[in-house]
């Protein structure tokens, strides 16, 4: 296997033999097949659709620090808080500090405000979101580091073509939930195990990749709206927030429940089972 890094995709066309893709170094590489697992700002996607739709910024603004020193937390345990302004995620790096994240609700940053607004600026403005609620966030946000800074939060929701007859997008690049399901990563290694599958059992790339897409399409796109709710619920209005807030206790005792969630964190790919015409997955 032969591997480079550093390359960034500008297109890619397909030839009697396969695929040629181009870089923007001016070098190109030929093969059977291209796989884009480039992400949710996927070049490869526009690539097989130039009709494909861009991803959709869900209203939040991401951060992420780290807090040396005593660990704040119960071990193991993500504590999750719904702020007045703003949601906040922490929890105990071993014995050593804390690692934190917050979700901001607000307009989508653009990129000259990124490149002209200083981490201490963002900092301030983010302490100022937390200092009225209870627990540690106004603190281990002040006494911490930011790591990721104002990251503009999309999801993709459905996009029609994932495939041509020699490309195919995976992951993110074909159906990118909100980080706030938490399966991002989940489901691109679900993609590429069950990728590998169908391309092992089904005769002809262009199959392979149908089957690819009739098996995972339905899940990860219910993912994908799993996950859109989820965000709704932290860029709450006011009364929004009010009715949130008079709701959560029950939502998490009567519905959101190990047991409802079960189709999502217990799925299971048999890597030894095979690959059969017609077969499909819930």
């Amino acid at each position: 296997m032969h591997m480079e890094f550093g390359k960034r995709l500008v297109s890619a066309e397909t030839t009697g033999a396969g695929v040629r893709a181009y870089f923007d170094d001016g070098s190109d590489a030929a093969s059977d097949l291209l796989i884009g697992c480039d992400g949710v700002h996927s070049p490869t996607r526009s690539l097989i659709d130039v009709k494909a739709p861009p991803p959709r910024y869900v209203g939040l603004l991401n951060f992420g620090g780290y807090t040396p020193g005593t660990p704040v937390g119960e071990a193991g345990t993500w504590h999750m808080i719904f702020g007045a302004r703003a949601f906040f995620g922490y929890v105990p790096h071993g014995s050593r500090g804390t690692v934190w994240f917050a979700n901001v609700p607000r307009h989508l940053a653009s990129r000259e405000e990124r490149d002209t607004t200083t981490t201490g600026h963002w900092k301030r403005w983010l302490i100022e979101h937390f200092e009225r609620d209870r627990g540690p966030a106004a603190e281990l946000i002040t006494a911490g580091e930011l790591q990721l800074v104002a990251d503009n939060t999309h999801d993709l929701p459905s996009v029609p073509s994932w495939h041509n007859e020699r490309m195919i997008i995976v992951g993110d690049a074909a159906h990118a939930p909100s980080p706030s399901s938490g399966q991002g990563a989940s489901i691109a290694l679900e993609d590429g195990v069950m990728l590998a599958k169908c391309l092992r059992d089904v005769r002809g790339i262009g199959d392979a990749f149908r089957a690819f897409e009739r098996l995972r399409r339905r899940r990860v796109e219910r993912i994908v709206a799993q996950g859109a709710r989820t965000s709704s619920s932290k860029a709450a209005g006011p009364f929004g927030r009010i009715v949130r807030d008079q709701m959560l206790p029950f939502v998490f005792r009567y519905v959101v429940t190990e047991k409802s969630l079960a189709w999502m964190y217990e799925h299971h790919i048999d890597w030894e089972s095979r690959i059969m015409p017609g077969s499909r997955v819930a």
